[in-house]
């Protein structure tokens, strides 16, 4: 799978764990910055992912910040991208199963590393139900104005 991935400077040390996990996992990582602790303006960095991932360049993308919610928030500006807000397992369960998520968003701040890597994990695994679940996903790509 080719998984895009970005952050600001909160997420930069979980975005550099994660791309490790993720090619040992034998995924291709593509990177959309930062490249340091340095601060950043979150947009420039996480905008690149979700965009990656609506053209279909990338499979599935990450997004990371201290929060992880002005990520999200940017994500789902890109048409097309339907980006999870996660914080344990069963919030990313629940995006991929019910939400056919296709990015997600990782606060670095609020959850300790091995739940991060747990969230990517089940993330890249779990399959979307279909079903019940299309009508509500057409509706909600429906809405979007752009």
């Amino acid at each position: 799978m080719k998984i895009a991935i970005g952050s600001d400077h909160a997420g930069f040390a979980y975005k550099e764990k994660i791309k490790g996990f993720l090619k040992s996992l034998g995924h291709e990582v593509i990177d959309c910055g930062t490249g340091s602790p340095e601060p950043v303006d979150y947009p420039d960095y996480v905008r690149p992912p979700a965009v990656l991932v609506a053209e279909g360049k990338a499979d599935r993308g990450i997004v990371l910040g201290g929060s992880g919610n002005g990520e999200a928030m940017v994500a789902n500006k890109v048409r097309g991208v339907r980006c999870a807000y996660c914080f344990n397992e069963e919030s990313v369960r629940l995006g991929r199963a019910h939400n056919d998520a296709n990015v997600i968003s990782i606060g670095e701040r609020l959850i300790p590393e091995e739940t991060a890597l747990k969230i990517v994990r089940i993330f890249l695994d779990t399959p979307f139900e279909g079903g019940r679940h299309i009508p509500r996903i057409r509706k909600m790509m429906a809405g979007e104005l752009v």
